[in-house]
This record gives C-alpha cells, structure tokens and sequence, in this order.
C-alpha cells in the first residue's frame, strides 16, 4: 500500500530522521562497548566517541534514498 500523495520534501525528512536514528545507535554501541571494555580491563584506557558529522547523516540519508529508488 503506498502513499502517492506524499511529497518529495516529507520523504526526504524521513529519510534524514532515519539516518540520524543509525547513527545515533551506532554512537550508542561504540560508546557502550567502550564502557563493557573499561569494566573489563582495568588497564584500558577508553577512547571518546566522536559525534556523527552532518556529512554522515546526508550519506547515510543517501544510500536509504538509492535503496528506494531501486525497481
């Protein structure tokens, strides 16, 4: 069931949140494993998570677009 209706600037708002949800969760991941390897090894030095970059979410935001563009 699609939804034809919807313009072109709704779509790609979507697709943006969804971009930021990926790698909001993948910033998430890194910084929990850094946390589990900290508790795990007091020797281990954590490492800071840099923030995701505009440049990533429009990339990310891209390859969701190319995958719905695909027939």
């Amino acid at each position: 069931m699609s939804d034809s209706k919807r313009s072109g600037y709704s779509i790609r708002s979507d697709l943006l949140g969804m971009a930021i949800g990926i790698l909001e969760s993948r910033n998430n991941r890194l910084e929990n494993n850094e946390h589990f390897a900290a508790e795990n090894d007091s020797s281990y030095e954590r490492k800071a998570v840099n923030p995701y970059t505009t440049d990533e979410v429009l990339s990310e935001a891209e390859k969701l677009y190319d995958f719905v563009q695909k027939k």
